[in-house]
């Protein structure tokens, strides 16, 4: 028996034989989201990545989820022309489009008069006259529109008529100047990322849209265009992965990892295949996981992938460092790391924006923790003290660093100078929403157990683990 309070979505999992938990495990996503998504909770997704997977699922096309998800509403909301209308409308004007917009977190449908989205760039869109209140074509439309708009939020004019005519036709106007507007947006959240620019314009919202556009418009766009397309997204896909990460979101950082080595490998791309597979040696570093991290290391130094020096100088500190956490010894490490300073070295007359961040600076703070991992905190210390300064790196970087200065210090027996770095290490976390810092900080106080009763050290127990 059908229950008629379910929502849309809900007896569609339930036709399709997926209980919620059976669904969530098939997504990779907490059972917690499949819940809300069935309550017709979707302000929080399903996030693009996710949709392709999602109505696989359900045995429907893109299309068909997106009316189903938009026809998930209020149970107060009244119904026009077959329409389900937010509660707040009373009377729909003649000649008026049914817009699908947001209240509290649930899709609604309010009428709009066409003529002022047509002045706005949106395309033109049928009224009731011609086709329902809202078609599935005007709806797509407008779906496509706001991914699109949402990776370029900064529109003029023309931009603002050009994603609408893309949007209407993506394999005649989504051409080569539209991908440059996405990867010079996509450029600029690169270049303001850990600063203070971040915090007031996060950087993922916009990097998702990015990414969402390009799943929506890649299977219709022309082959040039597409390849284009395709490589923009593994570039994209790769800066996500590394968001999720500083996130704390290990899950979705491997996620937009694997799918930056797929679009790498669909155009060819052996530079940037490698590149990543080194973020995900990155990735087994955080959940320390030394044995995963040499694997990947030594495939990433080990294959043909063309690698920048940059990018491999990185690749041999890394390695170092994963030999010293299973205690290899310190001649191979510090070995190693001289290979790293040499390749980085004769690195400054490439031109290659691959790897490009990668500086003397940063080398210096990695051999540092090599350092502590090794077995050497003392001189861990001595590196940050010489190198590390404020004006170096980002603020969220300069917090980073300096959660594992705390732990160097903390290694080696100095537990209110250990507390102390790590208080003002917090501070930047919580400013920049760096959970990979707070992961961090979190093993310095473990560290400092022994002196937890020194006002320091409880003063940071209470910055770093306070409900």
């Amino acid at each position: 028996m059908v229950d008629e309070n379910q929502s849309p979505f809900a007896r569609r999992r339930e036709t399709m034989g997926f209980s919620q938990e059976a669904l969530a495990e098939r997504l990779g996503i907490d059972v917690r989201t499949v819940r809300r998504w069935d309550t017709g909770d979707f302000v929080k997704g399903p996030q693009p990545w996710i949709r392709a997977k999602l109505a696989r699922c359900l045995q429907i096309t893109l299309e068909g989820l997106d009316e189903l998800l938009t026809a998930t509403v209020k149970h107060e909301a009244s119904v026009v022309e077959g329409e389900l209308v937010s509660p707040e409308v009373t009377t729909v004007p003649p000649g008026a489009v049914m817009l699908p917009v947001l209240v509290d977190g649930k899709p609604v449908l309010l009428p709009v008069d066409p003529k002022a989205l047509a002045g706005s760039g949106f395309p033109t869109l049928a009224t009731p006259s011609r086709e329902d209140a809202m078609s599935q074509l005007s709806r797509r439309s407008l779906l496509r529109f706001s991914v699109l708009a949402s990776a370029l939020p900064a529109l003029d004019e023309q931009a603002h008529h050009h994603i609408a005519a893309a949007m209407e036709d993506a394999r005649r106007y989504l051409d080569t100047d539209l991908v440059q507007r996405l990867r010079e947006q996509l450029a600029s959240c690169k270049s303001s990322d850990g600063g203070s620019e971040a915090k007031r314009t996060p950087p993922l919202p916009i990097v998702l849209g990015i990414l969402g556009a390009i799943e929506e418009a890649a299977r219709e766009v022309q082959p040039g265009v597409r390849h284009q397309l395709l490589s923009l997204g593994a570039e994209c896909g790769e800066f996500a992965g590394w968001l999720y990460r500083d996130a704390g979101d290990l899950t979705r950082a491997l996620y937009w990892h694997d799918r930056a080595i797929e679009w790498a490998q669909v155009v060819g791309d052996t530079a940037m295949q490698g590149y990543v597979l080194l973020k995900k040696a990155q990735l087994a570093y955080d959940e320390r996981d030394p044995h995963r991290m040499l694997d990947l290391t030594q495939a990433v130094r080990g294959g043909a992938w063309r690698l920048p020096l940059r990018v491999q100088a990185e690749a041999a500190q890394q390695e170092a460092r994963a030999e010293a956490m299973l205690g290899a010894s310190l001649d191979s490490v510090e070995r190693k790391l001289g290979e790293a300073r040499q390749l980085l070295s004769v690195s400054q007359a490439e031109d290659c924006s691959l790897g490009a961040h990668y500086n003397d600076t940063l080398l210096t703070m990695q051999t540092a923790v090599c350092l502590a991992e090794a077995g050497k905190p003392r001189r861990s210390v001595d590196l940050y003290s010489e190198a590390l300064t404020e004006n170096s790196f980002s603020p969220r970087d300069y917090g980073f660093f300096l959660s594992w200065m705390s732990a160097s210090l903390a290694l080696a027996g100095e537990p209110d100078e250990a507390a102390r770095t790590g208080i003002e290490s917090a501070k930047r976390a919580s400013n920049s929403s760096s959970q990979r810092t707070h992961r961090e900080l979190e093993r310095v106080v473990e560290v400092l157990a022994p002196w937890q009763n020194r006002p320091a050290v409880k003063e940071l127990h209470g910055a770093v683990l306070a409900p």
